[in-house]
């Protein structure tokens, strides 16, 4: 399978249809993290996903270096990359040129050998965010999923659970 990109809103169905994906394919499944635990809620959303997934999934954490989480992982099996919207987030709050970081990525995408599917979320379908930093972010996300979906050859929007194609 080549490198896929999911995206759809909260709560989808994304992360289920990819890791469906994952384990599709042959060997180990590794779950690239971009989340950071920084409250309880976080951490039961986190328990959940570790729970559905089972043992069967290596766990590899990269809130903010993913490129090199890919690299190390590379040859090892396929990996799900859960989320960009997180790892945009963290991008922000360390004050790293987000920019930078996706042509990184997708340089890095173009290097790997075993497949790679990312999960990202659609934040553009909604409300206009009240504040300047919201909607500085929605629209990084908006560019962030524009240039990833550019780089893979499959892009699968998720909607009620249900999966339609827009890329293959």
């Amino acid at each position: 399978m080549p490198h896929s990109l999911i995206t759809g809103g909260a709560h989808s169905g994304k992360s289920r249809r990819a890791e469906f994906l994952v384990r599709s394919l042959p060997g180990r499944p590794i779950y690239i993290a971009t989340a950071e635990i920084g409250d309880a809620e976080m951490a039961a959303r986190v328990a959940e996903h570790q729970a559905r997934r089972g043992p069967e999934w290596d766990e590899h954490p990269a809130p903010l270096d993913l490129c090199p989480a890919l690299q190390q992982t590379d040859g090892r099996g396929p990996r799900l990359v859960d989320c960009l919207t997180l790892w945009l987030s963290n991008l922000f709050a360390a004050e790293r040129d987000w920019q930078a970081a996706a042509k990184d990525l997708v340089a890095c995408l173009a290097r790997q050998q075993s497949p790679v599917i990312l999960v990202t979320n659609e934040v553009g379908l909604g409300l206009v965010p009240e504040s300047r930093l919201g909607r500085n972010f929605r629209d990084a996300q908006g560019c962030l999923n524009q240039i990833v979906a550019g780089a893979v050859a499959r892009v699968e929007l998720v909607v009620a659970g249900i999966p339609v194609r827009v890329k293959s």
